[in-house]
């Protein structure tokens, strides 16, 4: 893909690069600085330079206002010897960074003008820029969200991961079926990051340990790995809102300790001159590999491991330069374990604290446990990773011996806890010995942790019943609940001007920093001019996505329509099927009876299903047949559309939620752990259809539950009903609606005849339904009912709606961290002055 030239105006020479300030915060401070950037950093000219390089330029020019804080930021924290969080996450979400950084900095309007003075108009650059695709979902996004309000909050933090060369897949449709292709977000550069190669570690893999004494003769242990390859920083700095201090973001690259082999060259063996670089930089080359091989395997377990060590090795090196003893680690850095992919970190420190810098096994083991905490973020057997232990052996040998010692000692401890319970012995090893030995990575996470927590309170209180119940015994005080949040400074500020800004005049703008303030809102509830303001913002997002839906799909849906949108991971807990479920049965229900009162409704979904999820897959092709059928029938098109929005991402999203009316949050009681889609659907003035799952609990406690669309089984009469044997065929003889809806999906009428092609999922819910849409599927026809009875009385759904904004203030990511301080980390704000660095920092 290649930008045109786009021409702007100038008022300087062109063939001299021009000279000013470059962190000033005016309108000529800030062309100036952009020009400099266009000319100096990029080597361009106005009248030659592309969208992307205008784009570049000022992505430039607001990094250069952020860098000096970061290094101000370290110097302080430096200076002040501070207790420094570090989050530890496998995927970050950031989303795109240059409209956020405006908002932080205070700055988005002065841009604004600078940029129209030069001939740009900034939303065209702010649509340039690439989403980093660095996460898969809903835990990266959090991750995100938390280093944004750690900044917020003025907490002393870094977060580290991995610097993917391929994100998340992007997902095109093709004959409605999901196509992924390579998410290059590289492609035309990365402004924000920078690199720093001067910060690198090495990274060993395989290979085998001996065992040697010291000059005192003690036992030590030496790993003598078979590759090493090299992991190098690139940091992305991350403002806080109108406040001093920057965090960092540090992602690591894998490169070769030696990126060419001249021997095999001067040979002329050329492929094994750069064969080592290959395989090196594999390690960070996509996000999340395909697992069902073992060479995917292989290589999630590396990707796991090369960003841990590097970042403890980091933190170790941090802490010895500040001439800090290795004894008190712990009292100097909280680390966080954003989920199991990091918990290898928990053998990793012991290894580096006793074979690298000869600590004694009982102090490293009183280190490493208060270092450590862990977050977990979900009850599905399948994503609490394990890992064989024949292949966790070879690729880490070392670790695997670390492993075993843990586990004989916290099992030792079980022992005299429990004597003679050798069921309970067996639960809670380290090690699982069924259907071939496994290491149990939420195990050894929870071992080496000195808290444990959930992100609802549902969640949490499910957590301590089932999967941790036996751990939960042994440590109660070590588990607690920390509800997740959202920032709405992304995704209210950002993603929805109009109502920010409505939101401000009313009651001022210090509810961007302090949620709660948004409480000032119900008294305006009942106003009919602010009612018609509200209406008014909300259908001006709605024409907008109407518009981005045209562009995207050739799809024309009304704005006044009602938007019932379910946005976010195709999965099958989380049920986008029982949508499409409700949508047939309106859609034959007016076949039926085309004078039947359903209010006019656009249905929109967004997901991406990962690659070898079959029927996740094919949920998505039932969506689209269901849309061609819907919005091609005259006698319904008028009433109800169907609608997939393609590549769900961040920069997508920031489009969906302020122009949803409805917001589906209908996966089955006790699956999902939290979501924050639904707080940024209710931020943005949606109300909710839901079960008692995740924070929903928590959302209907906060918004009321007269202002809250309740439908499905609670997740206790789920297990009931699971344990007592469920059929679900019995609900599909017992239910005519759902009999007649499933009948037509496996009549062939949606698939050009085809009666098989969905089969499999029809098969899947009448006779498993391991998510119990079908047990669920009255109840929520019947809650849809409600919904269309309260959308035709304009007046309530908006002050409805104004109540769910104004009741969200506990749903701030900020809210979270505060509690992440106070509960878990022991970790103050430490505030950061606007001003020059003064000095060399060791970060």
């Amino acid at each position: 893909m290649t930008h045109p030239p786009t021409p702007f105006a100038c008022d300087c020479p062109q063939d001299l690069p021009a000279s000013g300030v470059r962190t000033g915060l005016s309108v000529s401070d800030l062309k100036q600085s952009f020009l400099d950037n266009l000319f100096c950093a990029l080597g361009r000219v106005p009248m030659g330079a592309t969208r992307n390089d205008a784009y570049l330029a000022l992505a430039l020019c607001v990094r250069d206002r952020m860098l000096r804080q970061v290094v101000r930021t370290m110097e302080i924290y430096a200076e002040q010897d501070v207790r420094i969080v570090a989050y530890l996450s496998a995927e970050f979400l950031p989303g795109p960074h240059l409209a956020n950084n405006l908002l932080n900095l205070g700055i988005t309007e002065v841009t604004r003008q600078a940029m129209a003075e030069l001939g740009l108009d900034l939303a065209d650059l702010l649509e340039q820029e690439e989403e980093p695709g660095l996460g898969n979902g809903g835990l990266g996004r959090l991750a995100s969200c938390y280093l944004d309000s750690m900044a917020s909050v003025e907490i002393p933090a870094v977060g580290y991961g991995i610097r993917y060369e391929f994100g998340i897949f992007d997902q095109t449709i093709k004959d409605g079926w999901q196509m992924e292709s390579t998410d290059k977000w590289l492609r035309f550069g990365n402004p924000w990051e920078v690199a720093r190669p001067e910060i690198a570690y090495d990274v060993p893999f395989g290979g085998r340990t001996e065992t040697w004494s010291d000059e005192q003769n003690r036992h030590r242990v030496r790993w003598i790995p078979a590759t090493v390859v090299k992991g190098v920083a690139h940091d992305t700095p991350i403002l806080g809102y109108r406040v001093g201090t920057c965090s960092r973001l540090r992602l690591w690259k894998a490169e070769a300790v030696e990126s060419f082999d001249f021997d095999a060259f001067n040979h002329g063996d050329y492929y094994r001159a750069v064969e080592d670089k290959m395989h090196s930089e594999n390690i960070t080359k996509v996000l999340y590999p395909n697992d069902e091989a073992v060479q995917g395997k292989t290589l999630r377990l590396q990707q796991q491991f090369f960003f841990v060590t590097c970042s403890l090795q980091d933190m170790l090196r941090i802490h010895l330069l500040l001439e800090r003893p290795l004894e008190c680690f712990h009292e100097k850095w909280a680390v966080q374990l954003n989920d199991t992919h990091p918990s290898i970190a928990v053998a990793e420190l012991m290894r580096l604290l006793v074979d690298e810098h000869q600590l004694d096994w009982d102090t490293a083991w009183h280190v490493t446990r208060n270092t450590f905490a862990y977050t977990n973020h979900t009850l599905l057997p399948e994503a609490l990773e394990t890992w064989p232990l024949g292949l966790f052996g070879h690729l880490l040998p070392r670790h695997l011996e670390i492993i075993f010692e843990i586990n004989a000692r916290f099992l030792a401890e079980v022992r005299a806890r429990f004597p003679g319970d050798d069921a309970r012995l067996a639960r809670m090893s380290l090690i699982d010995e069924r259907g071939g030995s496994h290491i149990r990575m939420a195990h050894l996470a929870t071992v080496g942790s000195h808290h444990v927590n959930g992100v609802a309170r549902l969640h949490s209180e499910l957590l301590e019943k089932t999967v941790m119940h036996d751990f939960a015994a042994l440590w109660p005080e070590k588990f607690c609940n920390i509800t997740n949040g959202v920032t709405p400074r992304r995704f209210v500020a950002v993603s929805n001007p109009p109502l920010a800004q409505l939101i401000t005049r009313r009651i001022g703008d210090g509810w961007l920093c302090n949620l709660d303030k948004l409480r000032a809102l119900e008294a305006l509830a009942e106003d009919a001019e602010f009612q018609q303001q509200w209406r008014e913002v909300k259908l001006t997002a709605k024409r907008d996505l109407a518009v981005l839906i045209g562009k995207r799909t050739g799809i024309t849906v009304d704005p006044a329509s009602l938007f019932d949108v379910q946005a976010k991971r195709l999965h099958e807990y989380k049920r986008q099927h029982l949508n499409v479920l409700h949508i047939l049965t309106l859609y034959l229900k007016l076949k039926r009876d085309p004078l039947a009162e359903v209010p006019s409704r656009t249905f929109i979904f967004g997901a991406k299903a990962a690659p070898g999820y079959a029927m996740a897959k094919l949920i998505i092709k039932l969506i689209h047949c269901v849309a061609d059928v819907v919005n091609a029938d005259p006698a319904v098109r008028d009433r109800l559309k169907v609608v997939f929005l393609p590549d769900f991402n961040v920069k997508n999203a920031q489009h969906i939620y302020p122009a949803a009316d409805l917001s589906e949050q209908i996966s089955t009681a006790g699956m999902e752990a939290s979501g924050t889609g639904n707080m940024k659907f209710s931020l943005n003035g949606a109300l909710t259809i839901g079960t008692l799952d995740g924070a929903n609990v928590e959302i209907r406690e906060e918004v009321g539950a007269e202002n809250f669309f309740l439908f499905g089984l609670t997740a206790d009469q789920v297990g009931e009903l699971q344990a007592s044997g469920y059929q679900p065929n019995e609900y599909y003889k017992r239910n005519g609606g759902l009999r007649e809806v499933l009948d037509f999906i496996v009549s062939g009428a949606l698939a050009d005849g085809d009666s098989q092609l969905f089969r499999p999922l029809v098969d899947n819910l009448r006779w498993h339904d391991p998510f119990l849409v079908l047990a669920d599927y009255q109840d929520y026809v019947e809650c849809q009912e409600r919904v269309s009875a309260l959308w035709s009385q304009p007046q309530e759904w908006t002050r409805t709606s104004i109540l769910n904004v104004a009741r969200m203030g506990k749903f701030s990511s900020d809210r979270s961290i505060r509690e992440y301080c106070e509960h878990i980390w022991r970790v103050q704000p430490q505030p950061v002055a606007w001003q020059q660095p003064k000095c060399r920092n060791p970060f």
